[in-house]
């Protein structure tokens, strides 16, 4: 019998949607190092967009402040 992509995904999905109950405690310190590393992530997820979004406009701003300054020196000659 052959299994399907479909039924592998379906498979999968009921297994994670399966709930069971751990029955474990997750300390204050344990805790506070998740929260801490997920805040990491997202402050690193950020920092590479803004990097990704900042640095080619700032170059462009710069250029575009060069032609203006270069027009304007062409201007006052």
């Amino acid at each position: 019998m052959k299994i399907t992509s479909l039924e592998k995904i379906s498979l999968i999905l009921i297994l994670i949607l399966i709930e069971n109950t751990a029955f474990a405690y997750i300390g204050p310190g344990m805790t506070g190092g998740v929260f801490a590393a997920t805040i990491g992530i997202i402050v690193a997820i950020f920092a590479a967009l803004f990097g990704l979004i900042w640095f080619p406009v700032k170059r462009l701003l710069k250029k575009r402040k060069e032609k203006a300054d270069l027009k304007k020196n062409k201007l006052d000659n």
